[in-house]
């Protein structure tokens, strides 16, 4: 077990090098896009919205800052404005990489596969879940473009 977390810790360090890399004015979408936001993000601003470009037949990676010991949690399936240009394949919370802080944030994570040309909408909540709890504490919405 402690071997998994060291790997996942791993792939997280990777996939946080990546983030913030788009394409430059005129370049080809990435094959692989990754887009990442902070709990101190959401802490500054509840509502973030972006934008990111992926190439068709590419994966896009969005990681959003989750903390589930508060009871907030983020949707696991995020919604998909249309569901033909983008499909969801995978979501898992990853824990922080140091080991022993109780309480501390980890992220939530998404992986979409682009299944054909065109522009959609992602959309998630972080809330508590149970009937009554709060809904809509932070949202995030990332337009897509698949080129």
């Amino acid at each position: 077990m402690g071997t998994r977390v060291v790997v996942m810790a791993g792939l997280v360090t990777v996939l946080l090098a990546a983030v913030g890399c788009s394409p430059a004015v005129g370049a080809s979408p990435a094959d692989e896009s990754n887009v990442e936001v902070s709990v101190d993000e959401f802490m500054d601003a509840n509502h973030i919205v972006k934008a990111v470009e992926v190439a068709d037949g590419g994966v896009l990676t969005v990681s959003l800052g989750s903390n589930p010991s508060t009871g907030f949690s983020w949707t696991e399936g995020a919604l998909i404005g249309n569901p033909a240009v983008v499909q969801q394949t995978a979501s898992e919370y990853v824990a922080p990489e140091t080991q022993g802080l109780v309480g501390a944030s980890g992220n939530q994570v998404w992986t979409f596969e682009a299944l054909q040309k065109g522009t959609t909408s992602l959309t998630m909540e972080y809330g508590r879940p149970w009937e009554g709890g709060e809904k809509g504490v932070w949202t995030f919405e990332l337009t897509v473009t698949v080129k």
